[in-house]
């Protein structure tokens, strides 16, 4: 089998409150770097003999080794630095609100790949998985480098013309991609927020009040993902993974994929899907009539937002509901979203996580007969 698998993970998983402690005590100073990554390789060890013994046929890293699923990769894209200037993006759950807070960040020279980013990372995981399981890197999508500054991140002495900036962007993409396949990488998943968060009505509203075209940039975000994937080699299969937002069991968007679906699954040119699919606020299946043959629809129907673990009686009644518009065979099943998108995590504990994949692992099996 090729990924995506039938049974599956989004990519980041809670960090132990020891990997936690070691990042305090670097940031005021107490360890050393080295001396982190060391706690961080150990902590990275265990928890991919933890997707191994859940039954998982592939295995991430955590992301243990960042304070966010995206920013560590975007401030180390050449011509990218963050601002004193503060994003806040607002979340919410069913207990109230709050706020994600990150530095803003600017595009003050062209962009350009100055280094293999992850590609240490990458190599340790490799080695910490061995034989019989695919290493899963897992990297924003370039539409993410664009969607929370948009033109106004860019400076007009730098690139006057949008148009170069994309070209730039899509190809310093290409050549991560080039880069971490030549290092062995089969499994390669860009997260993006963005198509996702284009279906929410007051998403759209902000975008328009700061000047884009709210309803057609999902096509420049298709096109330019395009771009970076188009030249990748056969053997390195390339997913998506789309939420509305995932920060301490809180999210900042809502609704289903009925805006973005009819581009979003005939054009974009990857191999499969992961969608948020756990509860009211992601919409119904009847997008993914829009899924072409040959493209695998991972279900992200296990909550990570809680701890409750759902039934699996209910999980094959949705997937019998999704397969009315796409064939069972190009569906699998996975997490709605990652444990711990940023370094916080989600309001659940680590029995419940493992409780949760190996679920979705057991499901799979007496779903399609096999992971």
């Amino acid at each position: 089998m090729t990924p995506p698998f039938r049974a599956d993970h989004v990519g980041s998983l809670l960090r132990p409150p020891h990997l936690l402690e070691a990042r305090t005590k670097r940031a005021a100073g107490e360890i050393t770097a080295e001396q982190l990554r060391a706690i961080e390789d150990d902590a990275i060890r265990d928890v991919v003999r933890m997707q191994r013994a859940a039954g998982l046929r592939s295995a991430t890293d955590g992301e243990f080794r960042r304070t966010a699923w995206h920013m560590d990769f975007i401030y180390r894209l050449g011509g990218i630095r963050p601002t004193d200037e503060k994003i806040q993006v607002h979340f919410r759950n069913a207990g109230g609100e709050l706020d994600f807070e990150s530095a803003a960040l600017a595009v003050d020279a062209p962009i350009r790949l100055t280094e293999t980013i992850f590609g240490q990372d990458f190599t340790f995981l490799q080695e910490a998985v061995g034989e019989g399981i695919t290493a899963k890197l897992t990297i924003p999508s370039p539409s993410m480098v664009h969607y929370r500054g948009g033109r106004a991140a860019i400076d007009p002495a730098v690139y006057p013309d949008e148009e170069q900036f994309w070209a730039d962007l899509s190809a310093a993409y290409a050549e991560q991609v080039r880069r971490v396949a030549g290092m062995g990488c089969r499994y390669l998943q860009l997260d993006d927020t963005s198509l996702a968060y284009l279906n929410d009505p007051d998403q759209r509203r902000q975008l328009t009040e700061r000047g884009d075209d709210a309803d057609h940039q999902h096509l420049r975000y298709i096109r330019q993902i395009n771009a970076a994937i188009q030249d990748r080699p056969a053997g390195l299969r390339v997913t998506t993974h789309m939420c509305r937002g995932n920060f301490r069991s809180s999210w900042a968007a809502e609704g289903g994929y009925d805006f973005v679906a009819e581009a979003l699954f005939s054009e974009l040119a990857v191999d499969g899907f992961f969608l948020e699919y756990d509860d009211d606020r992601s919409g119904g299946f009847a997008p993914l009539r829009f899924v072409p043959p040959g493209k695998m629809v991972v279900l992200g129907l296990v909550t990570t937002k809680s701890g409750a673990l759902e039934s699996k009686d209910t999980l094959k009644r949705r997937i019998d509901e999704a397969a009315k518009y796409v064939p069972l065979d190009q569906l699998c099943l996975s997490p709605q979203c990652g444990f711990s998108s940023t370094v916080e995590g989600n309001v659940l504990t680590y029995d419940e996580q493992v409780a949760k994949l190996r679920l979705i692992v057991e499901t799979a099996a007496e779903v399609w007969g096999d992971r």
